[in-house]
């Protein structure tokens, strides 16, 4: 028996190896699922335009309240500003998971849980906490802690759970709070070039501002979601001659190329690292116009075909809009090209077939890799790993069975 334990032990370890290389859910989208019950598309609407779906999207333990298109009609009725309609939609979002079997097993058959309105700075006091409790017959309600005198709201049913990460349920209408339902002043408009003038990046704000066209492009996409690396002055001073010699549709498409039209707070980039669209990608084949977002320890680095640079700070984070400071000037391979002909080729490779241009060759050592490129490879040595995991166990299975 002893002879044989160390072996179990390490077949034992190498299962829990295999199991943390195994694919796992990366996250979910409050938007994509409430698609696919259209009795909640206004609500889901709101969500979409009020921001608070992103919000909900980059918790890892969320219940989202949700209440069907007739529900909503009340609140709508009273024809609130879109910032006080978010006030009151952060009140159906907790930040605890309370799935329908959790709802029934409260401790004294209540609890207070906070909402997304009450973290959010806006409430005062005890204001944003919601209070539920479980009744006789299998009832549930939910009231906020300043509902003034409003009755509480019930559930209804459970539409969609993800233990223990995302709970979406019905209640039968949306909540009452003074407090969220005040008016709320609007915010400041966002001037992006006088942001970027008074945080290191005046250089790149005047070639913005010499290029109305493109600057438009960039505050058209201010209320919708938006996402600037910006490169410090420096940067842009170190890259004034390649400029210089761009066309006129290159210098638009080279600017174009620093935004994201969708916003990315700094918890975002890290955790959604990957392949971005920018404001300069078109749908054809080789104008893509993409770059990727990594982590590299602490620092978001951005890196496209030929260059990599690192987010120096924050300029602004104000969900729709973020904009960030970066070392370097963002070169897109569809405007710069890598001469690999001087570059030492790598052991047992060959080189690129004549003919073939610079862009076609082998990547730089800068190049960020396809989508399809960085699926194929993770797929692959994610299946490799696997295989030798496999392998590893049966071999180790078969020495048990022959030390019996």
């Amino acid at each position: 028996m002893r002879r044989f334990l160390p072996l179990l032990a390490a077949a034992s370890l190498l299962l829990v190896l295999m199991a943390a290389t195994a694919p796992v859910a990366h996250g979910y989208n409050i938007t994509k699922i409430l698609a696919q019950h259209p009795e909640f598309s206004t609500f889901n609407h709101y969500l979409s335009i009020t921001h608070l779906a992103n919000d909900i999207n980059r918790r890892l333990t969320i219940t989202v309240l949700a209440v069907d298109n007739a529900g909503m009609a009340d609140v709508l009725s009273r024809h609130y500003s879109l910032l006080t309609i978010r006030n009151v939609l952060a009140l159906h979002v907790l930040t605890d998971y309370y799935g329908a079997k959790k709802l029934h097993q409260l401790t004294k058959g209540s609890t207070l849980a906070s909402s997304i309105f009450q973290s959010s700075g806006h409430a005062p006091g005890t204001t944003g906490y919601i209070n539920i409790s479980d009744h006789r017959a299998g009832k549930v309600s939910f009231i906020t802690e300043d509902a003034g005198g409003a009755s509480p709201v019930s559930f209804v049913k459970s539409i969609k759970e993800m233990p223990y990460n995302l709970s979406i349920l019905q209640v039968n209408r949306i909540m009452s709070s003074p407090e969220a339902e005040a008016p709320v002043a609007a915010p400041p408009p966002v001037n992006l070039t006088e942001l970027m003038a008074k945080k290191g990046c005046k250089a790149f704000a005047d070639l913005l501002l010499a290029e109305a066209d493109v600057l438009k492009t960039f505050e058209d996409n201010l209320d919708g979601g938006l996402t600037v690396f910006c490169p410090i002055d420096s940067a842009v001073k170190a890259f004034a001659a390649k400029y210089k010699n761009l066309t006129a549709e290159g210098k638009s498409s080279l600017l174009l190329y620093h935004g994201v039209p969708i916003y990315f707070s700094p918890q975002l980039l890290k955790s959604n690292a990957g392949v971005l669209t920018t404001l300069a990608s078109t749908d054809g084949p080789k104008k893509n116009y993409h770059f990727s977002v990594k982590t590299d320890g602490l620092d978001i680095t951005v890196k496209t075909h030929i260059i990599t640079a690192t987010v120096q700070s924050t300029v602004i984070d104000q969900d729709p809009d973020a904009i960030y400071a970066v070392n370097k000037v963002l070169e897109p391979r569809e405007l710069f090209k890598v001469d690999l002909a001087d570059a030492p080729a790598p052991a047992g490779s060959k080189k690129a077939h004549k003919g073939a241009s610079s862009s076609d060759a082998a990547a730089g050592p800068d190049e960020a890799p396809s989508d399809q490129e960085a699926s194929d490879s993770s797929a692959f040595r994610l299946a490799a790993a696997g295989r030798c995991l496999a392998a590893s166990i049966a071999g180790l299975a078969a020495a048990v069975v022959l030390a019996v």
